[in-house]
Protein backbone atom coordinates (compact mmCIF):
# COMPACT_ATOMS: atom_id res chain seq x y z
CA UNK A 1 0.00 0.00 0.00
CA UNK A 2 1.26 3.04 -0.98
CA UNK A 3 0.44 6.13 0.81
CA UNK A 4 2.10 9.93 -0.92
CA UNK A 5 0.88 11.40 2.35
CA UNK A 6 3.08 9.25 4.86
CA UNK A 7 6.11 10.25 7.23
CA UNK A 8 9.65 9.21 5.50
CA UNK A 9 12.60 7.85 7.30
CA UNK A 10 14.25 11.31 6.65
CA UNK A 11 11.12 12.80 9.35
CA UNK A 12 12.29 10.70 11.84
CA UNK A 13 16.31 10.41 11.66
CA UNK A 14 16.90 14.07 13.58
CA UNK A 15 17.08 15.23 17.15
CA UNK A 16 13.93 14.40 19.43
CA UNK A 17 13.22 17.33 20.01
CA UNK A 18 12.76 18.47 16.89
CA UNK A 19 10.50 15.90 15.76
CA UNK A 20 8.04 15.42 18.40
CA UNK A 21 6.64 18.84 18.45
CA UNK A 22 6.48 18.36 14.47
CA UNK A 23 4.58 15.11 15.03
CA UNK A 24 1.64 17.24 16.86
CA UNK A 25 -1.34 17.72 14.43
CA UNK A 26 -0.23 14.70 12.16
CA UNK A 27 -2.48 11.51 11.51
CA UNK A 28 -1.08 7.94 13.58
CA UNK A 29 -2.87 5.94 11.53
CA UNK A 30 -3.81 2.28 12.30
CA UNK A 31 -4.76 -0.76 9.49
CA UNK A 32 -6.50 -3.54 11.32
CA UNK A 33 -6.97 -6.61 10.36
CA UNK A 34 -9.68 -6.54 8.38
CA UNK A 35 -8.10 -4.08 6.53
CA UNK A 36 -10.17 -1.14 8.13
CA UNK A 37 -7.87 1.85 8.20
CA UNK A 38 -8.37 4.75 10.75
CA UNK A 39 -6.68 8.32 11.37
CA UNK A 40 -6.23 9.98 14.42
CA UNK A 41 -4.54 13.14 15.40
CA UNK A 42 -1.64 13.20 17.51
CA UNK A 43 -2.31 15.54 20.39
CA UNK A 44 0.39 14.79 22.99
CA UNK A 45 3.92 13.30 23.10
CA UNK A 46 7.08 13.23 25.26
CA UNK A 47 10.48 12.92 24.36
CA UNK A 48 13.28 10.78 25.60
CA UNK A 49 17.23 11.94 24.28
CA UNK A 50 19.79 9.73 25.03
CA UNK A 51 22.39 7.79 27.76
CA UNK A 52 22.25 10.84 29.47
CA UNK A 53 18.57 11.47 30.24
CA UNK A 54 17.84 9.78 33.09
CA UNK A 55 14.18 8.96 32.56
CA UNK A 56 14.71 7.17 29.59
CA UNK A 57 14.61 3.53 29.55
CA UNK A 58 18.26 4.07 27.53
CA UNK A 59 20.22 5.52 30.65
CA UNK A 60 20.31 1.44 32.00
CA UNK A 61 22.28 1.02 28.58
CA UNK A 62 21.96 -1.05 25.30
CA UNK A 63 19.30 -3.66 26.35
CA UNK A 64 16.95 -6.70 24.60
CA UNK A 65 14.29 -4.31 26.00
CA UNK A 66 16.06 -0.93 24.63
CA UNK A 67 18.15 -2.62 21.49
CA UNK A 68 15.47 -0.87 19.26
CA UNK A 69 16.07 2.93 20.52
CA UNK A 70 19.65 2.28 19.08
CA UNK A 71 18.30 2.21 15.38
CA UNK A 72 17.93 4.61 13.45
CA UNK A 73 14.90 6.90 13.58
CA UNK A 74 11.48 5.48 12.42
CA UNK A 75 11.53 2.45 14.19
CA UNK A 76 8.68 1.35 16.52
CA UNK A 77 9.17 0.62 20.24
CA UNK A 78 6.78 -0.61 22.50
CA UNK A 79 7.19 -1.86 25.67
CA UNK A 80 5.14 -2.69 29.05
CA UNK A 81 4.27 -1.21 31.76
CA UNK A 82 2.45 -2.66 34.82
CA UNK A 83 2.42 -5.92 33.32
CA UNK A 84 -0.62 -4.37 31.46
CA UNK A 85 0.05 -1.66 29.34
CA UNK A 86 1.82 -1.43 26.15
CA UNK A 87 3.86 2.30 25.38
CA UNK A 88 3.70 3.20 21.56
CA UNK A 89 7.13 5.02 21.06
CA UNK A 90 8.38 6.39 17.94
CA UNK A 91 12.62 6.12 17.68
CA UNK A 92 14.12 9.58 16.43
CA UNK A 93 17.67 10.13 15.96
CA UNK A 94 20.75 8.52 14.43
CA UNK A 95 21.76 4.64 14.84
CA UNK A 96 23.28 4.37 18.17
CA UNK A 97 22.12 7.46 19.46
CA UNK A 98 18.95 6.03 21.88
CA UNK A 99 15.89 8.88 21.29
CA UNK A 100 12.08 8.04 21.38
CA UNK A 101 8.65 9.68 21.51
CA UNK A 102 6.22 8.84 23.33
CA UNK A 103 2.55 8.89 21.91
CA UNK A 104 0.81 10.52 25.06
CA UNK A 105 -2.32 11.26 23.32
CA UNK A 106 -4.66 10.91 19.98
CA UNK A 107 -7.82 12.42 19.20
CA UNK A 108 -10.18 10.26 20.96
CA UNK A 109 -7.97 9.10 23.59
CA UNK A 110 -6.13 10.58 26.08
CA UNK A 111 -3.05 8.00 27.89
CA UNK A 112 -1.05 5.73 26.11
CA UNK A 113 -2.20 3.14 27.67
CA UNK A 114 -5.88 4.13 26.71
CA UNK A 115 -4.09 4.34 22.60
CA UNK A 116 -2.58 0.97 22.38
CA UNK A 117 -5.63 -0.87 24.23
CA UNK A 118 -7.97 1.21 21.77
CA UNK A 119 -6.23 0.58 19.20
CA UNK A 120 -4.79 -3.00 19.39
CA UNK A 121 -1.40 -2.13 19.62
CA UNK A 122 0.92 -4.80 21.27
CA UNK A 123 4.70 -6.53 20.99
CA UNK A 124 4.55 -7.65 17.95
CA UNK A 125 4.41 -3.80 16.52
CA UNK A 126 8.13 -4.07 18.30
CA UNK A 127 10.97 -2.89 15.32
CA UNK A 128 8.47 -2.28 12.51
CA UNK A 129 9.27 0.94 10.86
CA UNK A 130 6.55 3.62 10.18
CA UNK A 131 7.60 3.96 6.47
CA UNK A 132 6.90 0.58 5.94
CA UNK A 133 4.61 -0.73 8.25
CA UNK A 134 1.34 -2.44 6.67
CA UNK A 135 -0.72 -1.80 9.96
CA UNK A 136 0.75 1.31 11.64
CA UNK A 137 1.76 5.16 10.06
CA UNK A 138 2.20 8.67 10.48
CA UNK A 139 0.90 10.92 8.01
CA UNK A 140 1.09 14.46 7.03
CA UNK A 141 -2.47 16.60 7.82
CA UNK A 142 -4.14 17.59 4.33
CA UNK A 143 -4.00 20.89 5.18
CA UNK A 144 -0.73 21.54 6.73
CA UNK A 145 -2.15 24.35 9.04
CA UNK A 146 -0.05 26.18 11.93
CA UNK A 147 0.34 23.78 14.70
CA UNK A 148 0.13 25.94 18.03
CA UNK A 149 1.33 23.65 20.96
CA UNK A 150 2.36 23.92 24.70
CA UNK A 151 5.14 22.68 26.59
CA UNK A 152 5.17 20.76 29.80
CA UNK A 153 7.03 18.21 32.41
CA UNK A 154 7.52 14.38 31.38
CA UNK A 155 4.56 12.72 33.93
CA UNK A 156 5.14 9.66 36.23
CA UNK A 157 9.14 10.26 35.90
CA UNK A 158 10.02 11.41 39.65
CA UNK A 159 12.68 8.92 39.67
CA UNK A 160 14.90 10.77 36.92
CA UNK A 161 15.51 13.42 39.52
CA UNK A 162 15.43 16.91 39.95
CA UNK A 163 16.79 17.73 36.58
CA UNK A 164 15.30 15.27 33.99
CA UNK A 165 11.92 15.40 35.73
CA UNK A 166 11.67 19.21 34.86
CA UNK A 167 12.47 19.01 31.17
CA UNK A 168 10.08 20.88 29.45
CA UNK A 169 9.59 17.97 26.79
CA UNK A 170 6.05 17.07 27.04
CA UNK A 171 4.33 18.42 23.98
CA UNK A 172 0.58 19.26 24.40
CA UNK A 173 -1.57 20.61 20.90
CA UNK A 174 -2.88 23.77 22.15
Amino acid sequence: MKNQQRLTTNFYTRDVLDVAPELLGKYLVRKSDDNNIRKYLITEVEAYRGEEDLASHASKGRTPRTEMMYHQGGYIYVYLIYGIYWMLNVVTGDENNPQAILIRGIEGFNGPGKITKNLFIDKTFYGEHLATSERLWIEETAHHPEINFKTATRIGIDYAGKTWKNKPWRFILD
